[in-house]
């Protein structure tokens, strides 16, 4: 299954406070929210990509227990961005400094912030134009950094501000350059596995 986006103006408009609602009314489903307020109905995934998936986190979370920089998120934790849209990437990070500038509210509910780092993973089911359109919306949003990993393609998206996408083909590892310092994905196993 791939997502469905639900149109729901001239009806009704999503607010951020009403999208919030509707995500604790309905905790078995997965949503995101468009800048536009178009409700987005997330597809879960396979075995295959879910391992993908608890694969880049760990990896992510095990260098990030070694350095104490930041907190890891999960695909499970929606992120309300500045520009007005909820989305949920499948892996994140956020430096320890701006992550303590939330209040513990903030921190609770949909965190107010876009984070420094994103991972979204393309699954088998996924088409790739509307991942490249949320990994642009991090960026115009303020991501530092942002890996589209397509293993369909055997490629990477490389997503940096005020540069243009950099595509690797069949990459080894990836460097979390100076964002993530010392961070090494090893990729490979990801593209292939």
């Amino acid at each position: 299954m791939s997502t469905i986006t639900i149109n729901l103006k001239p009806l009704i408009a999503l607010t951020r406070e009403a999208f919030y609602e509707l995500c604790q009314a309905n905790p078995d489903i997965s949503f995101e929210r468009t800048a536009q307020g178009e409700l987005v109905i997330v597809s879960p995934v396979g075995g295959g990509s879910g391992k993908k998936e608890a694969d880049i986190i760990a990896d992510l979370a095990l260098w990030n227990r070694q350095t104490g920089l930041g907190v890891v998120f999960s695909s499970s934790t929606i992120f309300s961005l500045p520009l007005g849209a909820d989305r949920s990437p499948d892996a994140a990070w956020i430096s320890l400094e701006r992550w303590n500038a939330l209040t513990p509210r903030q921190q609770e509910q949909f965190p107010p912030i876009c984070p420094d780092f994103v991972i979204e993973l393309r699954s088998q089911s996924d088409n790739l134009k509307p991942l490249q359109g949320k990994m642009q919306e991090y960026l115009d949003n303020g991501i530092r950094l942002g890996w589209l990993i397509d293993p369909k393609n055997q490629q990477v998206e490389i997503y940096r501000p005020r540069q243009d996408i950099e595509v690797l083909k069949s990459p080894i590892s990836l460097s979390g350059e100076d964002v993530l310092p010392g961070f090494i994905l090893d990729v490979s196993r990801i593209l292939n596995g």
